[in-house]
């Protein structure tokens, strides 16, 4: 934990994009002590160049976990100022992954940062026993979305780590969401279990699982929340579309999560909201003893910050409240 104060969660949603809720996330986390993370492989310009971003922003104070030669060679072709960094050298992305890990499981940083390097990779080194970070829930990850056609932000999950989850993946998929949306200011999120259609049919186990879930929440098996499924897409972030199909529901037409059925209909919903809606997004992987920052290679420098900006509101233990 950081000495920075603490904010108390608040109800309602996520705070309204008139003016843009990852603005005012990067805003409010400026105000904050910087936060030590572990940059695991930041070996290409792209990534070391949102890390430097996020640094001189004031928000993180950023340890570089990398092969140094190379890394001051992309430095220096890149014309990145390194000043001040401080640098661990390791031969590999392999090694970056472990002793990033390793010192988060030491209380050395409080947070991890993915960087140039597969997702499997990383994760792997986490998972480790030797990295001491695997507690009970599944790690599963979390997009938070900002998009103009959408009154507030939102989340989509898992579209990132777990490919074809099961009900119990599932179940921590959504505490791990509650658990952030807590952290983001919201008391009571409204999570939405989408699948293709909003009744049951026992061909889609989609379905049928949401139905399962949506249950298990009725029984105090999952908490924090107010859930409901199956929802169609429509259903769970349209409110007359709700209406048409006589949905009457705490969630419906205004979710702040979206459960998606599995990896890869998460992840193609996310990246057309990001690059066909101009969505804003951020990446972050819940479940382990520290956050983690998982973000594409791709991803912009601003991408980058906003999940960082995330990352410092889950160490506050509270942190962002929508004012």
């Amino acid at each position: 934990m950081t000495d920075a104060d603490s904010r108390s969660s608040q109800s309602g949603t996520m705070p309204s994009n008139t003016i843009r809720g990852t603005q005012r996330l990067i805003e409010h986390v400026r105000d904050m002590q910087a936060v030590r993370m572990a940059v695991a492989h930041p070996c290409d310009a792209l990534s070391l160049s949102g890390v430097i971003d996020t640094r001189n922003a004031g928000i993180i104070s950023p340890v570089l976990v990398a092969p140094q030669a190379k890394l001051r060679s992309i430095a220096k072709e890149a014309g990145i100022d390194l000043a001040g960094c401080e640098i661990i050298d390791v031969p590999h992305s392999h090694a970056a992954a472990a002793t990033a890990a390793k010192m988060a499981g030491q209380g050395e940083v409080e947070a991890l940062v993915k960087s140039s390097l597969h997702t499997d990779e990383f994760l792997r080194a986490i998972l480790s026993a030797c990295a001491g970070l695997h507690i009970e829930r599944r790690i599963t990850h979390c997009y938070v979305m900002e998009t103009a056609a959408y009154p507030r932000p939102f989340i989509i999950t898992d579209a990132a780590v777990n490919v074809a989850p099961t009900l119990e993946d599932k179940a921590d998929i959504i505490r791990n969401a509650i658990s952030l949306t807590h952290a983001l200011g919201v008391a009571e999120p409204k999570v939405a279990i989408l699948a293709a259609v909003e009744t049951i049919n026992p061909r889609m186990q989609s379905t049928l699982d949401a139905a399962a879930l949506y249950k298990m929440a009725d029984r105090g098996q999952i908490k924090g929340g107010l859930l409901d499924g199956p929802l169609a897409l429509d259903n769970a972030v349209l409110p007359d579309a709700a209406r048409v199909k006589g949905i009457h529901s705490a969630v419906a037409g205004q979710a702040d999560i979206l459960v998606v059925p599995d990896l890869k209909s998460g992840n193609m919903l996310a990246k057309q909201l990001e690059f066909l809606g101009q969505a804003d997004s951020a990446g972050i992987a819940m479940g382990a003893r520290v956050p983690i920052v998982l973000t594409s290679r791709a991803d912009s420098s601003q991408t980058r910050l906003v999940s960082c900006a995330i990352a410092i509101a889950m160490v506050v233990d509270g942190g962002y409240t929508a004012a």
